[in-house]
């Protein structure tokens, strides 16, 4: 039998779960998806019930199987979702999708007793107010359903709800409380003041850090049980603990996500700047952060550019940079694109086309969302000394992507790695005792090193 550390790795679409040997290598998967169910209003939400029954069933089938000795668990989901628990441990709400609008009063009623709004943004490092915001959840729920909120002994964040499904024990844990919640002061480096005078701190359970596991007997063997932890926070958490230099990661999919760790001034001062955000490391610690809907626009203008150029859905995924084609488009550079799901002062009113091949027209498209993501990485990096930067994610293998991103940052050294298991990887780091070194990235995650073109 090998030993093995177990996570659930939940996303919105796919439910994963992972075997990892001592070394770090997955040595099983499987993965399962469920249809959304809807929740009193009929918005689309998690079906918890059938979460936790996939959740047990997993691990009862695992615990069985002769081949693998399962020494630890733990549990990597998505953020801004709350469980409410009644005192017998019983579910009292739907999972709230934070897609979900909320009542403008209620936000506005907000403002009015905790704002103004700036400063508020601004001391707890969120962007916007809405269920976005986990902790507007709770003031939502307390003067919307007051009879469901008086029944609230506890509201856990998704990744404790899992942890707690496993040992009956709430608890709090940094990475889940500083993902744009509206909880935390930074500056304080505590719950915000608003949180206290709701009395929620009451419903929270005691904070933890995101390395504490609970040794506990399960169906008969003695097993490490994790307190869960945030699934960006996750992903970003091997790259901290084996690279030891400053560094920034980008990680890119649906939302390209840059995040800096070492920043001085985790805080951005600019509150209208609505795609700044922060993240928590698992000490506590502020993460500063960017966000760019760059795989959303990406799928939205490729999709354009297949029917128009009447080419097959993965056609681009061929095309590789070309070096001539770049610099024509940047020789008289002109802005073509105009963005769906992207709001940017430069683009044209309507997207004009003029090219004859879709390689020429995916050449300006590419360099146009790259000029979008250097000012994302920018401002994440500010005024820090950093001269690294790792891309992990879908846009890692994307040639025109990590060519164009390598000549714009010349002075940076430009690494990429494959961690399409790179949450569920964090999760088994974060309670792990093993010390990771430098050769990790190149073990675990294939890092590759990039080297600019050479310009002629």
């Amino acid at each position: 039998m090998i030993d093995v550390t177990a996570v659930f790795d939940i996303g919105k679409t796919n439910k994963k779960f992972f075997l990892f040997d001592s070394d770090f290598k997955e040595v099983y998967k499987e993965y399962t998806k469920f249809d959304e169910i809807e929740d009193e209003d009929g918005h689309p939400t998690e079906n918890l019930k059938a979460l936790q029954d996939w959740l047990k069933n997993v691990f009862k089938n695992i615990l069985k199987a002769s081949e693998y000795n399962v020494k630890a668990i733990n549990f990597s989901t998505y953020g801004a979702s709350f469980v409410h628990l009644d005192e017998n441990g019983e579910v009292l709400t739907p999972l709230y999708n934070y897609t979900k609008p909320i009542d403008k009063e209620i936000i506005d009623g907000f403002i009015e007793k905790y704002g103004p709004k700036e400063s508020f943004l601004k001391t707890t490092g969120c962007f916007d107010l809405s269920l976005l915001n986990s902790g507007l959840q709770l003031y939502w729920i307390k003067y919307t359903k007051p009879e469901i909120f008086k029944k609230i002994k506890y509201s856990l964040h998704l990744p404790q709800y899992l942890s707690y499904i496993f040992t009956g024990i709430a608890l709090s844990e940094y990475t889940s409380i500083g993902c744009h919640t509206a909880l935390w002061d930074y500056i304080k480096k505590d719950y915000h003041e608003w949180v206290y005078k709701e009395e929620l701190h009451k419903i929270l359970p005691t904070i933890v850090s995101t390395e504490t596991s609970i040794n506990m007997n399960y169906n008969g063997k003695r097993i490490k049980i994790g307190v869960g932890i945030h699934d960006s926070s996750s992903a970003l958490l091997p790259y901290i603990r084996s690279v030891k230099k400053k560094f920034v990661l980008i990680s890119t999919g649906t939302w390209s996500i840059a995040l800096n760790p070492f920043t001085d001034h985790p805080i951005i001062e600019d509150t209208q700047d609505k795609d700044s955000i922060n993240y928590m490391r698992i000490n506590g610690k502020p993460v500063k952060a960017t966000r760019l809907f760059l795989g959303n626009e990406y799928k939205i203008q490729v999709s354009k550019l297949d029917k128009h150029f009447g080419v097959s859905e993965d056609y681009h995924r061929h095309v590789k940079f070309d070096y001539d084609t770049y610099f024509e488009i940047i020789h008289d550079f002109e802005h073509m694109f105009k963005w769906e799901s992207i709001v940017d002062p430069d683009m044209p009113e309507k997207t004009k086309i003029p090219y004859d091949k879709f390689e020429d027209a995916y050449h300006q498209l590419m360099t146009e969302l790259v000029m979008l993501q250097i000012k994302s990485i920018k401002t994440v990096v500010g005024n820090d000394d950093i001269k690294r930067l790792y891309v992990d994610g879908g846009f890692s293998d994307n040639d025109l992507f990590i060519k164009l991103l390598s000549h714009n940052f010349r002075n940076m050294k430009l690494r990429t790695t494959d961690s399409s298991l790179g949450s569920a990887l964090g999760a088994a780091v974060s309670i792990s005792d093993s010390k990771l070194n430098s050769k990790f990235l190149k073990k675990n995650y294939a890092l590759k090193k990039h080297v600019p073109f050479i310009i002629t």
